[in-house]
């Protein structure tokens, strides 16, 4: 059985550049409870931080001279990746779930489809609905188009949803498509 190298993932820290890791020589500098201390050079600013037993970090790399706050840098670092995170839950991705039907689809089938369709929808996510003509049905596409039509009203008579059509009712080839979305009000 072969095996499959994978390279490990190095973590860069994207972050910000505290105590000996500052390259400016000036630097405007913050105390701990926000009171500017001026415009001091580094060295004095290195030795101010290390008097209180916290580190420098440079806070504003881009202004002239850079702001540099004398701050906790873990503590700071674990709340930055804490809020991080928490965006990153906050902004869910919405899936596109896709649901076919056929022109022969029964009562009780369509009825699961649609209960189906409601699910995602609530859910968040995008839904496409397809249909494919095959066969003889392809002579007869207004038959398809019919059933994706009663769906669609099934759909738009649920008063729990709020749907958009995203993209309206085509045919393309022997296929016909619609994606639809709840909009949240």
């Amino acid at each position: 059985m072969r095996r499959i190298y994978r390279r490990p993932k190095i973590e860069v820290d994207k972050g910000f550049k505290a105590n000996e890791k500052i390259t400016a020589l000036t630097l405007q500098v913050i105390d701990e409870e926000g009171a500017s201390l001026g415009i001091l050079t580094r060295e004095e600013a290195l030795r101010i931080a290390e008097e209180t037993g916290a580190d420098l970090v440079e806070v504003n790399p881009k202004v002239d001279p850079p702001i540099a706050k004398i701050m906790d840098y873990g503590q700071f670092k674990y709340e930055r990746d804490k809020k991080l995170q928490k965006q990153k839950v906050k902004s869910k991705k919405s899936e596109t779930k896709c649901i076919r039907l056929s022109v022969r689809i029964g009562a009780h089938d369509l009825a699961t489809r649609i209960e189906q369709a409601k699910k995602f929808l609530i859910r968040g996510d995008k839904l496409k609905i397809e249909l494919r003509l095959k066969g003889r049905e392809r002579q007869h596409p207004e038959t398809g188009r019919e059933v994706m039509v009663k769906l669609l009203d099934a759909m738009l008579a649920e008063d729990t949803l709020n749907i958009e059509i995203e993209e309206a009712l085509t045919k393309q080839g022997e296929r016909f498509n619609m994606v639809l979305v709840n909009k949240k009000s």
